[in-house]
Order: C-alpha cells, then structure tokens, then sequence
C-alpha cells in the first residue's frame, strides 16, 4: 500500500464542524449549487429494477441477495440514469446512497439527483465524497425522526448539505489514485475470502468423513470393515455402525413460540436465527431478544443445555432452512417460532450430533424436506427426520467430537486470522478515502505517477467490489428490505 502521504501546502477553516480545514484552494459549495432533484417516472416499469447497497451502492435489485416485497406494478417509479445520485432517504445516513452506473427504475422513495456540471464535477469524485465516514455524520445529522430507523433524508435537507470540492483536474487525480488502490484492496481481499472458502469446505469435508465412517479418526485410516448401509447417498459404512431415523436421536421436536411484548414479569430471552452462530454451530447470546413468554407456553420449550435447535422457516436460495446448532448456555430460554428445540435422547453425544447435521446440510440433505410457500421456506420437520443414516457407538461418537473439535479450532483460527486481515483492509480503505475526499492528504504528484492499467484489471476490480463482503449476503439498506421478522402464527 501507498504510505508517507503527505498534506497539502496549505489549509483554510471550511467554517463546517464536520469537515474542519480544507486545502486552501478547494471550494465549500452547497448541495443546490452542485446537484438538482430529477423526478422522472416509468410509464412502463419495465426498464431494470436497482437498488441500494450499504456495501455496494446502486446495483441491480436481481444482483443483491436480499429478501425483498416485490410490488405487482414498477410503472411510476422513479428513473436514473448513470451518473445520477441515487439516495434512499430512509438510510442516507448508514451509506444507502451511491452515483449509478446504470439505467433504470429505483423505489419512488428513493431521491434521484443529477450533477448541474458533469463536465466540471466527477461523478465517482461525488460518489466516494458521499459515502465517506464524515459524510456520513453531515447526513445523520440533516436526517430527521424519531427513530434512527425512520431518519429522513429530504430533499432540501441534503440540497442544504456541505461539499467540500476540489478543482475538476484535481477530482479527476483522486478518482484515479482510489481507483487504483481500491484494485489492490479488492484483490487482497478477494485472496483472502479464496482461502477461507477453501478453508470452510476442507472443513465440511473433514466433518463429512468422520460422520459418515469414511476414516477412523482414532487411527486415521478407513475401518477395517464395511457394509452397504442401504441408502443411497451414504453408501458404505463402518461395519459395526446402526442405520436408524434421523429422529431416533431426538426426544421430538418443538416447535418454538414468539410471546409477546416483554412486560418485565414473563420475560425471557428467545433465540432467533440471526443468533446462530452459523461457523461454530452455536448460539450466541450477546444481545438477546426478550419476549414475554406465559407459563403455558413455557411448557416443553425451556431450553436446556445440550438441546440441538433446528431452524424450520426462513433461509433463502444461497443459504437454504434446516440449520443446526446447540444450546450449551445456562440460560433459560425459549426459541422463537422459527426454531424448533430438538433435546437429545440418552445414548447420543449432542455435540456428535451437531456435526452430524452440518455434514447433512452441506451435502443439501435437508432441501428435499423443505416446502416453500409465500416466498418463504419451511422445512418439514417429520420428513427431514425420517431420514435413514448411520450412528457409530457413544464412545465412538465422544472420539469423533474431540477428533472434529481439535481439527475444527485450527482450522477456525486461520479462518478468523484471515478475517481479521480482511478487517483491517477494509479499515485502510475507509479512513484513506475519508483522509483523501477531505482533503487531508494531497495525492496529486502520486496520482500522476501511477501506471496505466489495462481495462482487465479494472474489470477484475469490479469483481472484487461484488465480493466486498466474507458473507454472500448483501447488505442490503432500505424501506424494501425484509428482516426476519417472527410473528405468532
């Protein structure tokens, strides 16, 4: 990475709280002066469907992995074209904002703003200033409500904003210099997230082998033994393993329960999906979900340590229902209508069983129990858990657990070393930018001296920007986003 960068020669007070001194050169210009509002509205609703991305800015709405209400008719939404701002009003504050490289039809929410000079100012200048972290506060500031969920963003609130602006070459210079470094960030990272996926499958093909009989991990070779187990997807297994249901392992399967309003009498802590921790296949509990939960409803769904919670509904295409994950807290606690409490029957290991049901999800073993009705999956528990598959004896199962929890820690830890690298760049990339559009650091004399790149490589960095995130999910910013919400059916 570039270092040593310096300041520029010298400053004057830019007279705005946020932006303290800028280059003495630069202008401090009103939003007004710089951008008018478009509102411009689809007669057909046909033209491509676009949204907002906290991670990404403005892409295609078929591009972002996202739930989202999918309205019967796009005709009068609002139209942008490339080089147009595009705002959600709702989120302009946490980065849902961004300059659009395309044509098409955003949320009529959403704000449509068009640069009165694109030949004086660069539109990807205004793109990184905009999404920049001090931005950001001269936004939630402008933003008003009652709820930082409900801020609002109005349109003569950020025609009133500060931006400070370099002369047009000098834009052009930064937009060059970030474009250059965003290359090498998005590259290292994109080597990063290779790794840990290589990482994350030798993983599940570790625990794969151990819970299928495939090695012996007291000797590291395969069994002495085997015999055809019957079923199809498993094939042969160590001689001495029993084929039986799934189900046999379990003392049923409850589902969970969403109370009410916590009223500080009933309350209890409810386990939601978003608190499986979906590598450790665990449960985490730093901010718990409290609902007041009766005692009738309490009957079979306290929690337990050693339980195996099974998500029932939810999931999407990439990542499909029917996860697993154990309880190992002393809290007491319920699990949501999303989760069904499976407590383990005598004779069986509960973490074995954990990575019994990781290996089963990553073979897709589960998809063919899930039904899929109003946009969201549920998995049919009774089918999922008739499943045939092979349990080794109980001091078997204790073997492959301490096996799989030596293997699986190291294999964990350069996983989360690899993260943390991942971290850090992303954090070099927020404060330089934030560093460069304010004019902290002059790049003028290292932007004139970098190397013409060929359009490859630019192209390769656009890739890279898609895969910003260690999760395939987007981040997705916005009134049209769905989160999960767990309502008593």
């Amino acid at each position: 990475m570039i270092t040593n960068l310096k300041p520029y020669p010298a400053y004057k007070d830019s007279g705005v709280p946020w932006l303290g001194h800028v280059p003495e050169h630069w202008e401090v210009r009103r939003g007004k002066t710089l951008f008018r509002c478009i509102d411009v509205r689809s007669q057909t609703g046909q033209e491509e469907l676009l949204t907002v991305s906290s991670e990404r800015g403005v892409v295609p709405r078929r591009s972002a992995n996202v739930t989202m209400f999918k309205a019967e008719s796009y005709v009068g939404y609002k139209l942008c074209w490339p080089d147009d701002l595009v705002i959600n009003s709702l989120w302009a504050w946490a980065r849902g904002l961004g300059v659009s490289p395309y044509h098409g039809i955003v949320s009529s929410a959403y704000g449509v703003y068009r640069l009165r000079n694109r030949q004086q100012d660069n539109p990807r200048f205004i793109h990184q200033l905009v999404r920049s972290t001090p931005f950001q506060w001269e936004l939630l500031v402008r933003s008003k409500g009652i709820w930082v969920s409900r801020l609002q963003l109005t349109d003569d609130a950020f025609l009133g904003a500060s931006f400070p602006m370099p002369p047009s070459n000098e834009q052009t210079a930064i937009v060059r210099f970030l474009d250059y470094i965003d290359r090498r960030i998005w590259r290292y990272i994109r080597a990063k997230q290779k790794l840990i996926k290589l990482l994350e499958e030798y993983k599940q093909a570790l625990i794969h082998q151990a819970v299928t009989g495939q090695i012996d991990v007291r000797t590291g070779k395969p069994y002495p033994a085997y015999k055809d187990s019957g079923v199809e997807w498993l094939g042969e297994v160590p001689e001495h393993w029993e084929i039986r249901r799934l189900g046999s392992s379990v003392r049923g399967c409850v589902n969970g329960v969403w109370g009410s309003e916590p009223n500080g009498k009933d309350d209890l802590p409810c386990v939601r999906v978003a608190d499986f921790d979906r590598s450790r296949l665990r449960v985490h509990l730093d901010k718990p979900t409290m609902r007041a939960i009766s005692s009738s409803d309490r009957v079979r769904r306290l929690l337990e340590p050693g339980d195996l919670l099974l998500e029932k509904s939810g999931g999407g295409d990439l990542q499909p229902v029917g996860r697993v994950v154990l309880y190992d807290h002393p809290t007491v606690a319920v699990t949501s209508n999303f989760i069904a409490r499976m407590p383990v029957e005598n004779g069986y290991d509960s973490i074995y069983l954990t990575y019994l049901h990781a290996a089963l999800y990553s073979i897709e073993l589960n998809v063919r129990s899930i039904k899929q009705t109003t946009g969201i999956q549920n998995l049919d528990s009774r089918t999922y858990l008739s499943e045939l598959v092979a349990f080794p004896p109980l001091p078997e199962q204790t073997a492959i657990v301490e096996y799989l929890d030596t293997q699986t820690a190291k294999i964990d830890a350069a996983i989360s070393a690899a993260r943390s690298e991942i971290d850090l760049l992303r954090e070099y990339r927020t404060r330089l930018i934030a560093d460069v559009v304010t004019g902290k650091v002059d790049v003028r004399e290292v932007a004139a001296r970098l190397p013409e790149e060929p359009p490859e490589e630019e192209a390769e960095s656009m890739d890279a920007d898609v895969m910003a995130k260690d999760e395939t999910t987007d981040e997705e910013v916005g009134t049209e986003t769905v989160e999960e919400e767990e309502v008593e059916p």
